[in-house]
C-alpha cells in the first residue's frame, strides 16, 4: 500500500509503527515515486513475481518498487533489484528456511556484466561498507522485500540467534576489470554480454590475513591453506553440517599470487576442497552431536563447483571468505537471475 501522507515524518514514523522498516529511516512511498519505480522497470505494476516466505506474501512488481523506494534506490537500480528479489524467490535459494532459521546468514548479492556500470555498484575497496548508494540501497530493498512481504521479524519468524550486519545490506560487484579469472557469471554458464545477479545466504565476511613472499614460490600454498581454513574451521557449518555453497573473495595482491602460481578459478577451487576437510580427532573434539563414530574424516564440501570464488575489494593483506548455512531443502545453494534491463524505461529528467 502506498502511504500519500503528505507529513513526511509523521509517515515515516508510522512505518516504524507498523513494523515495515529495518529500524533505520525510510524515504515515504508516495504513490509518485513507487509509480516513477514502477515505469523503471519496464513492466506492470501488478505482475506477479512468486512468494516470499516465511509469511508467503506475494511479490509484484509494485511491492518491489516499494521497497526499493524505502530503501532510497534511483530508478535505474530496478532491473537490478527485481533480480535479486526473483532470486530469492526461486525455490533453490530456500527463503523461507533462511528466513526462519537461528544461524546468522543475509542474501549476499553478487552483480556480474555491464549493469555493474550503469548502476555504478562498487567493487573495488569498501565495497561492502558504507560510501556507496547502490551497493547499499540495492541491498537494502531486498531485506525489505523480506520484511514487508516474506514478513520476516526478528524473534517471531525470523528466528536468528544474533544476526549481523548483512541483514541490512549485503551487495557488491565482482572487479571484472582486475580479475584474472573469467567474469563470476561466466563461470556460472553465462554470456559475457549479460548482467546477473547471483545471491546466497551467507555469514558476515571473515578475513583471512596473507602476506606474499616473493622469495618463496610455494607461498601460494599457505595462502590456499588460510583460505580454507577460514570458509571451512571447525566453528562454522560448512564443516560441520557441510552440503552447502560458500564464498571466496579473492583482492587482487591474493589473486595475481594464485595466478602467477599458475592457478585457475577451478584450480583454486579444488584446492580449497582438498584443505576443508576436519579429521575424526577434530570431528569427536568438535562436532559432539554432530559426529558418526565410523567417519575417519568430513569434506565441508562435496566437491569444488561449491565454492564461489570472485575478484574484489582493495589490494592489500586481506581477503575475505563467507562461509554459509547449509541446510534447507536446496542446502542453501546459491540463485543467479539476469537482469532484464532490456525492459527498462529511461525516465525524463
Amino acid at each position: 500500500m502506498c502511504i500519500r501522507d503528505r507529513d513526511e515524518m509523521a509517515a515515516v514514523e508510522a512505518l516504524h509503527a507498523s513494523g515495515c522498516t529495518d529500524g533505520l529511516p525510510v524515504i515515504v512511498p508516495t504513490t509518485e515515486r513507487v509509480e516513477r519505480m514502477i515505469l523503471a522497470s519496464g513492466q506492470a505494476g501488478d505482475m506477479a513475481l512468486g512468494t516470499m516466505g516465511p509469511g508467503h506474501g506475494m511479490a509484484t512488481i509494485e511491492k518491489v518498487a516499494v521497497a526499493a523506494v524505502m530503501a532510497g534506490c534511483l530508478p535505474d537500480y530496478m532491473p537490478v533489484v527485481l533480480a535479486a528479489a526473483k532470486a530469492v524467490i526461486d525455490p533453490v535459494f530456500d527463503l523461507t528456511e533462511m528466513q526462519a532459521t537461528t544461524h546468522c546468514t543475509a542474501p549476499l548479492i553478487i552483480v556480474n556484466g555491464p549493469v555493474r556500470h550503469n548502476c555504478a555498484i562498487a567493487s573495488g575497496y569498501g565495497a561492502l561498507g558504507p560510501g556507496h548508494r547502490a551497493n547499499a540501497s540495492i541491498g537494502r530493498a531486498l531485506r525489505l522485500c523480506m520484511i514487508n512481504i516474506g514478513k520476516a521479524q526478528p524473534g517471531s519468524s525470523d528466528m536468528a540467534l544474533l544476526g549481523h550486519p548483512g541483514k541490512f545490506s549485503y551487495c557488491l560487484a565482482e572487479d571484472e576489470e582486475n580479475s584474472p579469472f573469467p567474469p563470476l557469471h561466466v563461470a556460472l554458464g553465462f554470456a559475457p554480454e549479460q548482467s546477473v545477479v547471483t545471491v546466497i545466504g551467507a555469514e558476515a565476511p571473515h578475513s583471512v590475513l596473507f602476506a606474499g613472499d616473493g622469495d618463496n614460490p610455494n607461498a601460494y600454498k599457505a595462502l590456499l591453506e588460510l583460505l580454507a581454513i577460514g570458509i571451512a574451521n571447525p566453528a562454522t557449518n560448512n564443516a560441520i553440517l557441510t552440503g552447502g555453497t560458500a564464498v571466496v573473495v579473492l583482492n587482487p595482491e591474493h589473486g595475481a599470487i594464485l595466478t602467477k602460481a599458475g592457478l585457475t578459478r577451478e584450480d583454486i577451487a579444488q584446492e580449497i576442497h582438498n584443505h576443508s576437510v576436519l579429521s575424526q580427532a577434530q570431528l569427536q573434539r568438535y562436532a559432539g552431536g554432530f559426529s558418526r563414530p565410523e567417519e575417519t574424516e568430513r569434506h565441508a564440501f562435496t566437491g569444488p563447483e561449491q565454492l564461489l570464488v570472485m575478484m574484489a575489494g582493495g589490494s592489500g593483506l586481506y581477503s575475505m571468505v563467507m562461509p554459509t548455512w547449509c541446510a534447507g531443502t536446496h542446502r542453501n545453494s546459491p540463485s543467479s537471475v539476469v537482469v532484464e534491463d532490456a525492459f527498462y524505461c529511461e525516465l525524463p529528467g
